[in-house]
């Protein structure tokens, strides 16, 4: 016999060895507003037909929960592979990237076409006939060798470049009837959990929309974001001219000696934009007394290389770009809004006195000489020490903070005199056709790694806090993000594998019996898909440098 503690109910009871998670699910009652579709099992996620054979810690989600909703959204591409199959023979299923609360995809047949609206619908119809069929969802081990042999002979060449770069020596897939596909995480156990999705005709592909991850049983409300859709395709197409659509193309590419040109090429191409950006900057300067520039981002998107990068070019064509950050406008702390709990709310709006940071910013306009604050994070005050700005003639205002984009922040600035840049991390490079990379990966790396090489945060401490960091993001910055006159996207071609020599020590340093390990194990499992890369051939003035380490570039 084994004893499973489960966490749901903070009781223990005794099972036989081999007993499935779903087998014990029903011998603990406690609250189930949505299905659990998936568990922790010593902090490591599972899917519910785990097998358990020794005494374990468990704990049941449903789709509130990241790990079970990333489950959820798995098990969906599945069934919609299945679908495509059985209706088109010989087709192929690209899912390309998250966008407006669901996920953009392509459907080709297998004479290239896309689908047209009758398809979509019989494709959704055929979706809907196997959740009613209720299929089983069946995992499956093999040796990578084998695995390889079987994704060849079903042309699935994306999978092949992945596994055959990994170094792995078993690797496992999944059938759903008589369809064979791979997926780097679990899915549910059957089709019949699948009960809350959408498909429809976006742009020229499909999105397909997946649950509220407060509500799992209401679809996720649509969000237009046609700027956001626009970068994601502009680095898409430049990674297909590149043939470096997948991992397992970069894995190649970096084992065959590439890796320095392809830092090469990626420092080039964000080079090239943000001179692009600031050509633009310069020409709204010339023919419209442009004179701020607003900045902003969520967190560890780069905003602080970025805004250096900008300035040098901007120096380049002749202007002299002043740095002013919305942070020196922080009201006293003692004046800071708070949380429920009781703690600070530093990332309200109301965290920045923006009656004060308007008054100055008309002052600047008007071509007075204004006396600025600087914030004593120490103290928690904001200080006047003699430091004075004034906007002589080349000059802009460079406004970094995460509520530069706010429209209330500069509500009697006329838009003419601001151009608005918002920072983000648009990760391109799925693992294989069917795996995208989640974006926000990106960013809670490069948090992890900041924050411990600057003795700031352990990697326990940075993950405990992304979730509030991201809940706080989606308030606050990410509603403005569309208004921006220009995105620039920060996502790196190599970073991920770039990042792991850096990223895999401090992530096994998180305790395997504190709930922040369930991340740190995912994202170690993650970092191995990728062939390491030295950081000896990244640039100081690297996007990157930022967060590993060595910029030249000083905060």
């Amino acid at each position: 016999m084994i004893h499973i503690y489960c966490l749901n109910t903070h009781t223990t009871k005794e099972f036989d060895e081999g007993v499935t998670l779903l087998d014990i699910l029903p011998e603990f009652q406690f609250e189930k507003p949505f299905p659990i579709i998936a568990a922790k099992v010593n902090n490591v996620e599972q899917g519910l037909k785990f097998r358990v054979y020794n005494s374990r810690d468990v704990e049941f989600l449903d789709a509130r929960n990241d790990s079970a909703l990333n489950v959820y959204c798995r098990s969906l591409c599945f069934l919609l592979y299945k679908a495509a199959t059985d209706l088109f023979p010989g087709s192929r299923l690209y899912m390309e990237h998250p966008i407006s609360n669901g996920y953009f995809c392509h459907i080709k047949k297998s004479d290239r076409q896309l689908l047209n609206e009758d398809e979509i619908e019989a494709l959704k119809q055929r979706m809907r006939a196997i959740v009613d069929e209720d299929l089983a969802f069946h995992r499956h081990e093999a040796r990578i060798e084998e695995a390889i042999e079987m994704f060849d002979a079903l042309h699935q060449d994306d999978k092949v470049k992945l596994m055959d770069t990994t170094g792995q020596v078993y690797t496992d897939y999944y059938t759903l009837g008589e369809t064979t596909d791979y997926y780097y995480g679990r899915l549910v156990p059957s089709t019949g959990y699948l009960k809350t999705w959408g498909l429809e005709p976006y742009r020229d592909g499909l999105l397909l929309r997946i649950p509220d991850r407060n509500n799992p049983e209401q679809i996720a409300p649509f969000v237009d974001q046609p700027r956001t859709f626009e970068v994601f395709e502009e680095t898409l197409k430049w990674n297909q001219i590149m043939g470096l659509g997948t991992v397992g193309d970069v894995n190649h590419a970096c084992q065959k000696g590439e890796a320095r040109e392809l830092v090469q090429v990626a420092e080039a191409l964000q080079e090239k934009k943000i001179v692009q950006i600031a050509e633009e900057i310069n020409r709204r300067y010339r023919e419209q007394q442009l004179r701020l520039v607003l900045i902003t981002g969520p967190s560890s998107s780069g905003k602080t290389t970025f805004c250096k990068r900008i300035s040098i070019q901007l120096k380049a064509c002749g202007l002299k770009p002043v740095s002013f950050s919305t942070d020196d406008y922080f009201v006293n702390r003692v004046d800071t809004p708070k949380l429920p709990d009781g703690s600070y709310d530093f990332d309200n709006f109301e965290t920045v006195d923006h009656d004060a940071l308007e008054h100055d910013l008309m002052e600047l306009l008007a071509g007075k000489e204004v006396e600025v604050p600087e914030y004593n994070f120490v103290t928690g005050m904001r200080e006047y020490k003699g430091k004075k700005l004034q906007l002589k003639p080349g000059t802009v205002l460079l406004i970094e903070g995460i509520h530069a984009l706010n429209p209330r922040l500069t509500s009697k600035i006329n838009d003419s005199n601001k151009f608005r840049i918002f920072i983000s991390t648009l990760t391109c490079t799925a693992l294989d056709d069917h795996n995208w990379i989640p974006t926000n990966d990106n960013r809670l790396l490069r948090r992890i790694v900041r924050d411990y090489n600057k003795g700031a945060f352990t990697a326990r401490q940075s993950i405990s806090q992304w979730p509030m960091v991201c809940e706080a993001e989606e308030k606050w910055i990410s509603p403005y993000q569309e208004c921006a006159d220009v995105i620039f996207n920060s996502a790196y071609l190599l970073e991920f594998a770039v990042m792991r020599n850096h990223a895999e020590p401090i992530l096994a340093s998180v305790p395997k019996n504190s709930p922040e390990y369930t991340e740190a194990h995912r994202l170690q499992r993650f970092l191995r898909y990728f062939t390491p890369v030295s950081d000896k051939e990244i640039p100081t003035t690297s996007m990157i440098r930022q967060f590993i380490g060595g910029s030249s570039f000083k905060d």
